[in-house]
This record gives C-alpha cells, sequence and structure tokens, in this order.
C-alpha cells in the first residue's frame, strides 16, 4: 500500500492496562468536549456501492493523509479510552472515533458496534453506527455485516471512505500485536497543517487508482471538484484549473487514466 503503510502504526497501548484483543474488555470513559465529525452523509452523494464510494472521497481522504503524516512524523501512539483520544507524543492529543478492529491471527474484522464484550460507549462509535445504517439503506454489506474476513490492507478502503464521509482530519490504524484498531481523527492542529499543494495530486490520485478499483475518470472529478478546481472535457481529456494551476488528464475508452500532467 506504499505511503498509506508508513500510517500503519505500532503503538504502545489502549486504554490503561486493559487488554486490546478483539472481544476483550475496554474501558468505557467520560465524552471528551472536542467531539470528532459525525455529520450524516449527503443525501445527494448517495452510493451504492464500495466503488462508488472509494471513487467519491478516496482522492480527498488520501491527499489528507500526507497533512497526517507530518503532523505525526514517527512518533508512536498510545490510545486513552478513557478520555477517548489518541495520541502521538506531547501536545498531539487528538479526540477519536474507533470504527473497529482487525485480528492478525484470523484475519477477520469486527466493526466496533459488534463488539458486545469492548465496553465501548456508544459516544465513540457514532461514525460506526451511521456506517452501518448507511450500509442498511443502501445494501452494502461492508458497513452492514458484523464482522467478515479480511485483510489489513483492506482497511484502508474503510478509513479513507470513513475519513471522506464524515470530514474527517485523517483516519488511523493502530497495531497493537495481536490486532489493529481503525480509528477516524478530527482535530483543529490536523487541519491547519493542511497543503493546498498543486503537484501532490501528481502522486496522490495514480497511488490511488493503483490500489483500489474504480472509475479513474470519475474518481478524479471528485478529488479535483473538492480540492477547489473548475473542471472542463474536451472529448477524452480532463482539464482543471485553480488560479494559475493546470492538471490535464488523459483516459483511454474505458475510462482508465493514460496520462496525468500538472
Amino acid at each position: 500500500m506504499g505511503f498509506l503503510n508508513k500510517l500503519f502504526g505500532k503503538g504502545t497501548k489502549i486504554g490503561q492496562g486493559t487488554e486490546a484483543e478483539q472481544g476483550a474488555k475496554v474501558e468505557q470513559g467520560a465524552k471528551v468536549e472536542q467531539v470528532t465529525s459525525t455529520k450524516e452523509p449527503e443525501d445527494s452523494l448517495a452510493c451504492c456501492t464500495e466503488q462508488e464510494l472509494i471513487e467519491r472521497f478516496g482522492g480527498i481522504a488520501f491527499d489528507k493523509q500526507y497533512d497526517f503524516a507530518t503532523v505525526i512524523g514517527n512518533n508512536n501512539w498510545n490510545i486513552d479510552m478513557t478520555k477517548e483520544e489518541i495520541s502521538f507524543g506531547p501536545n498531539l492529543d487528538f479526540p477519536i472515533q474507533v470504527l473497529g478492529t482487525f485480528s492478525h491471527s484470523s484475519e477477520t474484522w469486527l466493526w466496533a458496534w459488534a463488539n458486545t464484550k469492548s465496553g465501548l460507549s456508544e459516544h465513540i462509535m457514532q461514525q460506526a453506527l451511521q456506517l452501518k445504517k448507511y450500509g442498511e439503506d443502501q445494501g452494502i454489506d461492508l458497513f452492514s455485516s458484523s464482522s467478515f474476513d479480511f485483510s489489513k490492507d483492506e482497511l484502508h478502503r474503510i478509513g479513507l471512505i470513513a475519513s471522506g464521509m464524515f470530514d474527517a482530519s485523517a483516519y488511523y490504524i493502530a497495531d497493537y500485536g495481536q490486532g489493529a484498531m481503525l480509528v477516524t481523527i478530527k482535530s483543529d492542529v490536523i487541519d491547519r497543517q493542511r497543503q493546498d499543494d498543486h503537484l501532490r495530486i501528481l502522486s496522490v490520485f495514480p497511488q490511488l487508482i493503483s490500489q483500489f478499483e474504480m472509475d479513474h475518470k470519475i474518481a478524479l472529478q471528485r478529488y479535483l471538484d473538492e480540492k477547489g478546481y473548475k473542471i472542463s472535457e474536451q472529448g477524452a481529456r480532463l482539464i482543471a484549473t485553480k488560479g494559475r494551476d493546470t492538471i490535464t488528464a488523459d483516459f483511454d475508452e474505458l475510462s482508465r487514466l493514460s496520462n496525468l500532467k500538472g
């Protein structure tokens, strides 16, 4: 997964002396004041498949991961379930939403709302619950099935979709040895780091389409729209402009990207 795997972080612990296995008891604490965004996905952007969701949110969510990586550097993580926060060293404490956990031994995913033994508060899994409802409404098994076989690379798919849908600052995969916990993060500290880097698009988008099945043209249009570009089409060519910056993309007859210049 290239750059994304750099954000598959090893950490120190979860909670305060509690176990971190799937199904293990986790301390349930008070709600933090700074609440992670749990806005409802907009009806006008309703997508009926995982592919459509990746096309809609993958580019901008991937883009945000670059800014997040700049903020946390190579620091290890620590999750405090009492405060419902993840930290990456002094003054880098961020509120989280827990989406679910992945077991390395069984290679299975378990949504937070299905982990009845965890003791998690409903507050910390609001996004997971909203994704469950969205999956039920749109017929997307990925969100509505409680547990299924999975690979750790597929965690990025859920992370990107959730980050985009809920306008999170980033997502993070906290690897604790026996498994990994997937969380989203919302913080002004990370958002202020946001770089309007024109040339970043030339790196982000090729990585995105190399990892996930999607319509390249639709996905790039969604990404560029989120970045504030004005988009026009000339046959199989897409031209996006913002100020003095221009992105030009060419596609084949199957809407596959053949050339991307900036």
